[in-house]
């Protein structure tokens, strides 16, 4: 299987926009209300959301593909595009969304990779995310990269407030 990793740019907003709302849509729909995920995901990935995010000079996207197949993405934020404040020796992976059919294929890990490459030349000491607490996949998954469970926020999906645990990564080894 050949994974190939790219720095998404604004030419991308339309492919990104498709990956995003097809890689949500898989994970999160079974498990909440179709009015909060049609809300969500107009709110997160509409075209001009997703230009601001990708003019963010800290913020960066990676395309994923799998035999030229786009297969998924990342997002990494630094410094006050973090979702949550943190220390400036941090380095925030907002997402790592993966289509259904290409999980437990290593696309994950190489977006992993990807992340831990910029962190390590920015010379941050940690990596964080926030993961939902019910995605089981997504948790073990961090897990065997190394994170850890240290601590929790809140995340609204329309008006129903849930859960995402945030797991940290330090310090930063292979």
């Amino acid at each position: 299987m050949d994974i190939m990793i790219r720095q998404c740019t604004l030419e991308d907003v339309q492919q990104l926009q498709e990956i995003s709302y097809a890689t949500f849509n898989e994970t999160f729909r079974e498990q909440n209300s179709p009015e909060h995920i049609d809300y969500y995901l107009e709110k997160a990935f509409n075209h001009s959301q997703l230009e601001k995010e990708l003019n963010n000079p800290y913020s960066k996207f990676f395309f994923a593909y799998v035999n030229n197949e786009l297969a998924g993405y990342l997002k990494i934020n630094t410094d006050q595009a973090q979702s949550e404040k943190m220390s400036e020796d941090s380095l925030e992976i907002e997402r790592i969304y993966i289509k259904q059919s290409f999980q437990k294929h290593g696309v994950g890990k190489h977006l992993f990779q990807q992340a831990l490459q910029i962190a390590k030349e920015l010379n941050k000491q940690q990596m964080w995310l926030g993961v939902w607490e019910k995605n089981d996949n997504a948790i073990l998954f961090y897990q065997k990269l190394g994170f850890e469970l240290t601590g929790q926020h809140s995340f609204y999906m329309g008006d129903e407030q849930q859960t995402d645990l945030i797991m940290t990564k330090r310090p930063l080894m292979d």
